[in-house]
């Protein structure tokens, strides 16, 4: 079992930076692809990007690359989302997911842990 809380969401404006973490416990961590996926107000979850377990491999959505970062610690047992150059259309909220396996991938259906979820609300 993996328990995920997620942290950092706030209000920010456009062109502004947010970082958000996620803190796993309950399995181990390395061994675990990590990704953030986000839901807009009335839209489908969507996916941001993911990471392998060891960070060496990393995977992005077209719409946030060259923003956003994922980074990992496995000392830690943390994974980040450094988001630069927000945009009103980044606001979501942000949800982390680790699936049983190393490699990375971009489907929702991959993942079977999940945290709460942080709000990201980008003012313009």
């Amino acid at each position: 079992q993996v328990q995920l809380v997620e942290s950092g969401g706030g209000l920010v404006q456009a062109g502004g930076s947010l970082r958000l973490s996620c803190q796993a416990s309950g399995r181990t961590f390395s061994s675990s692809a990590m990704a953030w996926f986000r839901q807009p107000p009335g839209k489908e979850r969507e996916f941001v990007g993911a990471m392998s377990g060891s960070g060496g491999s990393t995977l992005y959505a077209d719409s946030v690359k060259g923003r956003f970062t994922m980074s990992r610690d496995n000392v830690k047992n943390t994974v980040y989302l450094q988001m630069n150059s927000l945009k009103p259309e980044d606001t979501a909220v942000y949800y982390c997911a680790a699936r049983n396996g190393r490699s990375v991938r971009s489907d929702h259906d991959e993942y079977g842990y999940w945290g709460q979820g942080t709000q990201v609300v980008v003012s313009s």
